[in-house]
C-alpha cells in the first residue's frame, strides 16, 4: 500500500496544508479518505488525474473533509472518468443529487456542456460520443460498523464521538495483504476507535489540542493530546502513529517538538506529525 498525503491541515486556511484528504493506493484502485478544500490541487502536484481516483470516502461531512469533492467530481467526469465510488454517511446521497442533479447546482454548467454544440464538438475532438450523460457518482451511505469490500481490501469502520448529532463520524481501517491502515477522521478517544486500531500498521490521528492546553470542558474529551493519543496506539498494538489535522498556531516548531516529545514518551513506535504531499510505503 502507497500513502500520499493530500491534505493534513484544518478548515483555518494555511499557506502550506490543504483541509483532510489522504490518498491510499491498493492494487489497481486509488482509495481518497476524505476530500476537504486544497486536496485537489494537491492531487494534481502529486502527479495524478483527477479520474485515477477509484474510491471516495466520507469519515464525516464538515466542509473541511469534503470541499473539495464536486471539483473532484466534475473534473474527472469531464476527463471521460468512471464513475467514482463514493462512501460516507448521510445525507452524502442528497448532497452529491444537490451538486449534479437535473435541478442541482452544477445543472446550468452540465448543460451547457453536454447540449450546446460548440461544448459537443470539442467533447467529441477529445474523443467522446454523444449524447454525453452527467456525472453520476455511485453513493452508497453507510454507518459506523458497516464494511465495503474492495477486490483485494476491505475497509470497516466504527463511529467515533466528533459532531454528533449535527453530523454522524466515522472512522476508517483499510485491510489489504495483511497490512492495516486506520485514519481516525476527526476522533474522540472511544473503545470502539480503539479497537479499530488493533494491530494496525499505520494511524493517522487528528491532534486539536496539545498536551497541557486548556479547552473547554465539552472539548476536552473531543481534542485528543499527543501523550493521549500515543497511550491509546500503544495499547492498541499500532506500529506507526503520525498526528495531522493541526491548528495553525499549533503548527509551530515549537508546536512539532512539543507534540513528538508527548508521543515519544508515551508510544514506542515510529511516531511524527504529517506534511502534505508526504508519500509513505506501507508494508
Amino acid at each position: 500500500m502507497k500513502l500520499t498525503v493530500l491534505g493534513s491541515g484544518s478548515p483555518e486556511p494555511h499557506v502550506r496544508r490543504a483541509s483532510s484528504g489522504y490518498l491510499l493506493e491498493v492494487g489497481d484502485d486509488c482509495i481518497l479518505f476524505d476530500c476537504g478544500g486544497g486536496v485537489f490541487d494537491n492531487l494534481i502536484r502529486s502527479g495524478r488525474k483527477p479520474s485515477d481516483v477509484t474510491h471516495l470516502f466520507f469519515t464525516h461531512l464538515h466542509s473541511d473533509h469534503m470541499m473539495d469533492y464536486a471539483r473532484l467530481v466534475h473534473a474527472a467526469w469531464d476527463e471521460g472518468g468512471a464513475p467514482l465510488k463514493v462512501f460516507g454517511p448521510a445525507p452524502i446521497a442528497q448532497i452529491t443529487n444537490a451538486y449534479f442533479g437535473p435541478d442541482g447546482l452544477f445543472a446550468h454548467d452540465l448543460r451547457a456542456r453536454t447540449e450546446l454544440m460548440p461544448s459537443q464538438a470539442v467533447w467529441k475532438a477529445r474523443g467522446g460520443t454523444l449524447p454525453r450523460a452527467w456525472p453520476e457518482p455511485v453513493v452508497t451511505e453507510i454507518t459506523g460498523g458497516d464494511t465495503v469490500n474492495g477486490e483485494t481490501w476491505y475497509v470497516t469502520s466504527c463511529t467515533v464521538p466528533h459532531a454528533q448529532p449535527a453530523l454522524d463520524c466515522m472512522a476508517f481501517a483499510l485491510a489489504h495483504a495483511g497490512r492495516k491502515f486506520v485514519y481516525s477522521g476527526d476522533a474522540g478517544l472511544c473503545d470502539q476507535l480503539e479497537a479499530l486500531c488493533a494491530d494496525a500498521d499505520f494511524l493517522i490521528h487528528w491532534c486539536y489540542r496539545l498536551d497541557g492546553e486548556v479547552a473547554d470542558p465539552e472539548m476536552m474529551g473531543l481534542t485528543p493530546t499527543p501523550s493521549e493519543i500515543g497511550q491509546m496506539a500503544k495499547r492498541a498494538g499500532v506500529r506507526q502513529l503520525l498526528l495531522t489535522h493541526f491548528r495553525v498556531q499549533m503548527d509551530t516548531a515549537e508546536g512539532h517538538a512539543a507534540a513528538l516529545a508527548a508521543m515519544a514518551a508515551a508510544f514506542e513506535g515510529k511516531s511524527g506529525v504529517l506534511e502534505d504531499l508526504q508519500v509513505y510505503q506501507i508494508g
